[in-house]
């Protein structure tokens, strides 16, 4: 058998059989042509997911170059998600670059999907459309997620579980998951908080629903949104009966001078979509509101990601009876669906038993793992892993909207999983978007973030995808753009 045609018996691939010769490469870029041909061996299934890459030492010697130019390499496929060190067990191919779809028998619309003024199931319908590039905002990179870390913490706790733990419980939550909540955000948001003061929810989607509610039974019938603001949050606060009067954002942050409604939800860490800190003015006026009986809601939206300072102390902290809401569908994945909610002491009865009613309380076992990660200090490794991926996806987008719509205004770009970009003069984006959704990119009209009239633009997620995805979705949307 011909070794340099087949795998070998460790399971990694000889050179031959990857077709590289270091003559093609550029003078002085062995590197990034050695990762351009990794990648595209990775794209074409010579390098199929789940194989190991060649021993650094051996490609090295194969190829005839040293061995710091196939460790770069590497490294560059390893940033792009495409592999991953497992240490003694080498470089392992996790994902492949997404290419062009082939036709497929379902049809949709994109025109369709992305509306002017889209209703409560546009997410659903979004998700749903095929696409190869999704730079959706919000998602963080799903390949990070420390499954081995999870699998240890699962059976540590599963080891250690009393037979009581798999009964109903508290439906404020696991008391050890409380536990671990409150030292987290005692270190990482400078909130103290007793234990018993959180509920454990079903991610910030299920809190502002509770919040929602009880508002309501306590006769609050409007409450306040950012404008430009997230969509989803109106669309939870709607479906609770609510009133959402829009207050307008400026490099500020919140205008709380124009609050008129007794109730505001806002994202003072890292305002969505635009990406400002609610500035130190703002928050003594917004302090000096909550004391005249204003009711704040602080949604603490990817206040842990942030890459050029360090993240700013949460609201909460500076005010008790601020109600709180977090999750850890940023840093590990939505599909977990946790999160916490802290609330005053005159709505924390109410949403205890709107919890109760809901759902009796979070899964258990979660909860516990999530517990242990957050109390032996993986999940600020966690964090600070994808904190450096995802600062590197950033920048890589920077560029490329440089480079394709070197018009367009960059926003947000200190902190969090997206950019925003405007546009000047009369761009239709819903219709930017519906095209870019036809050509396989998804990207979110800044349309649907709006009440007010306000410069179009696109909200664009980057930590989920690769450098060269980003790229080539970016440069999709600048053609969009600059076409008649």
């Amino acid at each position: 058998m011909d070794r340099a045609k087949t795998t070998s018996a460790e399971g990694s691939i000889g050179s031959d059989f990857l077709q590289l010769d270091v003559r093609e490469a550029p003078p002085g870029g062995l590197a990034d042509w050695l990762a351009g041909q990794l990648r595209a061996a990775v794209a074409d299934g010579r390098l199929p997911v789940g194989g190991r890459l060649p021993a650094s030492r051996v490609l090295a010697a194969e190829l005839r170059v040293s061995r710091g130019v196939v460790t770069e390499a590497y490294q560059r496929l390893i940033d792009d998600g495409h592999a991953e060190g497992r240490g003694r067990a080498g470089t392992v191919v996790v994902a492949a670059p997404v290419l062009p779809p082939s036709p497929s028998p379902t049809r949709f619309s994109a025109s369709r999907v992305i509306t002017p003024l889209p209703g409560a199931e546009v997410f659903d319908a979004v998700r749903a459309v095929p696409a190869r590039i999704d730079l959706t905002p919000g998602v963080p990179d799903l390949t990070a997620f420390p499954r081995a870390a999870w699998l240890r913490a699962e059976r540590a706790v599963l080891d250690e579980l009393e037979p009581s733990h798999f009964g109903y419980g508290d439906p404020r939550g696991a008391p050890s998951m409380r536990l671990a909540v409150s030292r987290w955000l005692a270190r990482n948001r400078g909130i103290r908080v007793d234990p018993g003061e959180i509920i454990v929810v079903a991610g910030v989607a299920q809190a502002l629903t509770l919040v929602g509610e009880v508002l309501r039974q306590h006769g609050v019938l409007e409450v306040a949104v950012e404008d430009p603001g997230s969509l989803g949050a109106r669309q939870h606060l709607h479906h609770c009966g609510l009133v959402t009067p829009p207050v307008p954002v400026d490099d500020d942050g919140l205008v709380v001078s124009s609050l008129a409604a007794p109730a505001v939800l806002l994202t003072p860490a890292h305002q969505f979509p635009t990406g400002v800190v609610l500035g130190g003015s703002r928050r003594r006026e917004l302090l000096r509101w909550a004391a005249a009986g204003g009711i704040v809601i602080e949604d603490d939206y990817d206040a842990e990601h942030r890459y050029d300072r360090a993240p700013v102390p949460a609201v909460r902290s500076m005010l008790p009876e601020v109600c709180y809401t977090g999750s850890v569908s940023k840093l590990l994945a939505p599909a977990l669906r946790v999160g916490w909610l802290l609330a005053p002491p005159r709505f924390f009865p109410d949403l205890v038993a709107a919890k109760r009613f809901a759902d009796l309380g979070n899964p258990v076992l979660a909860q516990l793992v999530l517990a242990r990660l957050m109390e032996t200090g993986e999940l600020e490794r966690q964090l600070r892993v994808v904190r450096g991926r995802h600062r590197r996806r950033r920048d890589a987008m920077i560029r490329a909207l440089a480079s394709a719509l070197p018009s367009a205004v960059v926003h947000g770009a200190a902190a969090g999983l997206h950019l925003t970009v405007t546009f000047e003069g009369e761009v239709d984006d819903v219709a930017v978007a519906a095209a870019a959704l036809a050509e396989g990119v998804k990207v979110q009209p800044l349309s649907w973030h709006r009440q007010l009239p306000g410069r179009p633009g696109l909200v664009l997620g980057y930590a989920a995808r690769t450098v060269s995805e980003i790229e080539e979705g970016v440069a999709v949307l600048g053609a969009l753009v600059k076409s008649p």
